[in-house]
């Protein structure tokens, strides 16, 4: 099979779709891997090391998608790369589409492939391509929720440990998946308060064994959002149903109950959020401010990491794209019931039930 790494065009987006070891798996199988020119940098993987690797390099966008029968790419098609994907193209990536119609009906009209890395569902239902960049996404949210609790970017000035007869500050997490956890896990490092909520009862006794004592549980329902929300400094959102739009669990009428210089990062921003005054924002300009509670949207927080994230994600990518190329979609589908959940738009029809539920379709 012929496979297409093309560079990623979103802003401030340094990972690639595949490492030089990746390539180098995929050539010993007898398929040809086309990379676009310098689309490893940011993740400190040059051409020359792709070359090594037996990959062919070319020089636009346009090619890698003209000549490949797969592609294999980090993050959605942009506007400008709708019309490159080709009619019974392959498409492996991050679709996220019930968060964008403009993306869905692109992808429709393309009557492409589309295998999304985030529905891809395991026999015990997690999301073994979601998961490692959801571990980089919850410890990056405490990264960068403890610097925009500075003063100078108008946060609330805590520093979430706390000194010596300062208590620590106080960290809300909603939800207690791979997101929650791993935030909750930085956070409680740093020596935070942390309180995380989650509906899962069986999650939350996860997360009572596993934390140290100043990690607490409680059950998530509204009540108990609003009365946590006036008294913690950094709250993360870090809610997901699976191929679904994020619940809305913070309320704009919330956000005036909260201290001044709080700070929400929505980690759950790629399906919507789960804070109805979410948006998208880029790591070029990541935050905003409503009603003096400052919000850092990044849809693509891995990004800022790329070494690390590019080498996440090709890990758990790598035997799917094998068995894809290996296969041809239908067979390995077919064979393979986890990669099946990964379809999502095939040939212009959706075929993935919460996407159609979240257009009405």
């Amino acid at each position: 099979m012929k496979i297409g790494i093309p560079k990623e065009i979103k802003n401030n987006e340094s990972r690639v779709g595949m490492t030089p070891a990746g390539v180098y798996e995929l050539t010993k199988y007898g398929h040809t891997v086309y990379i676009q020119s310098t689309a490893g940098e940011g993740s400190g993987f040059f051409d020359n090391d792709y070359k090594k690797a037996g990959a062919l390099i070319l020089d636009t966008i346009g090619q890698v998608y003209g000549i490949s029968e797969m592609i294999v790419k980090v993050k959605e098609p942009t506007e400008v790369e709708y019309a490159l994907v080709q009619p019974q193209q392959i498409v492996f990536t991050y679709f996220h589409f019930a968060s964008s119609e403009a993306l869905t009906e692109a992808m429709i009209k393309s009557k492409s492939i589309c295998i999304a890395y985030e529905t891809v569902e395991d026999d015990e239902g997690t999301l073994p391509l979601l998961t490692p960049m959801s571990e980089v996404a919850g410890r990056m949210a405490i990264q960068q929720g403890a610097k925009y609790l500075e003063k100078p970017v108008k946060g609330r000035g805590v520093l979430l440990g706390g000194v010596p007869g300062v208590a620590p500050g106080r960290v809300l997490v909603l939800g207690a998946g791979i997101v929650g956890i791993q935030a909750a896990k930085m956070a409680a490092g740093l020596g935070a308060h942390v309180t995380i909520l989650d509906i899962n009862m069986k999650r939350l006794r996860y997360v009572n064994d596993v934390m140290p004592p100043h990690v607490v549980t409680e059950f998530s329902n509204e009540f108990n959002i609003r009365k946590h929300i006036k008294t913690h400094d950094l709250i993360i959102g870090g809610v997901l149903l699976k191929g679904a739009k994020a619940p809305n669990l913070i309320t704009k009428d919330m956000l005036k109950e909260m201290r001044p210089g709080t700070v929400i990062v929505d980690v759950a921003v790629d399906q919507g959020g789960c804070v109805e005054t979410t948006k998208p924002t880029t790591h070029e300009d990541p935050i905003y401010i409503i009603d003096d509670v400052v919000h850092y949207c990044v849809a693509n927080m891995p990004g800022a990491v790329p070494h690390t994230s590019t080498m996440a994600l090709t890990n758990v990518t790598l035997p799917y794209v094998i068995k894809l190329a290996n296969l041809g979609w239908q067979k390995a589908t077919a064979k393979d019931a986890c990669l099946q959940k990964g379809l999502n738009i095939v040939e212009g029809e959706i075929v993935y039930d919460e996407i159609k539920e979240a257009f009405q379709i």
